[in-house]
This record gives structure tokens, C-alpha cells and sequence, in this order.
């Protein structure tokens, strides 16, 4: 049986001192990613930071759409929207729980 992909629209500030949860505004997920926005580097920070904080496999997370852009569709297999803003909202400026 397939998993089911919950989509998030995440909004990424690359090249920050360090990687950051700011929060939910408007249904869009705002994150500072420690990575500059050059061949890929900040996609797979974002990827590898999204499977830290939820504690799941960096293959249960896709960059779908805004792969060159600031704006970014990210599917997340096995987590429910309502998960995953609870784990978002519990998350501190440090990516801790």
C-alpha cells in the first residue's frame, strides 16, 4: 500500500546563519536554510533539515515544485498536515522539540 503525500507550501530564506523554523504564515511554512541557493545545495539542506526535525527518512521528503525558486512545494509521505504543523509549531528557533 502507497503512502499517503501530504504537500506543504514552504518558503525558504537560503545563505542564513543557521537553519531556522519561523513558523506558519497564511498556510506557507517560512524556514532559513543555512545553504546558499546554488546547484541543488540548499534543496537537499532543506530536505535533510525537514528529516531531522521529523525525525523520518530523507526519502519520505520531495522538493515537487520550486526547485530554482524561494517558493517550494514539498511532499511529505506518512505525516498528516495536522502532524506536521504540530511538529512545526513545537519546533524551536534551534530545530529542537
Amino acid at each position: 500500500m502507497k503512502e499517503e503525500v501530504t504537500r506543504i507550501s514552504v518558503r525558504v530564506q537560503p545563505n542564513a546563519r543557521r537553519n531556522e523554523v519561523l513558523g506558519f504564515r497564511e498556510g506557507v511554512l517560512y524556514l532559513k536554510i543555512a545553504a546558499p541557493p546554488v546547484e541543488g545545495k540548499a534543496n537537499r539542506e532543506l530536505v535533510n533539515y525537514l528529516a531531522d526535525i521529523m525525525d523520518i527518512a530523507k526519502s519520505r521528503i520531495n522538493v515537487e515544485k520550486g526547485t530554482a525558486g524561494k517558493n517550494k512545494l514539498v511532499g511529505i509521505s506518512g505525516l498528516s498536515r495536522e502532524r506536521i504543523t504540530e511538529i512545526m509549531e513545537n519546533t524551536d528557533s534551534a530545530g529542537k522539540q
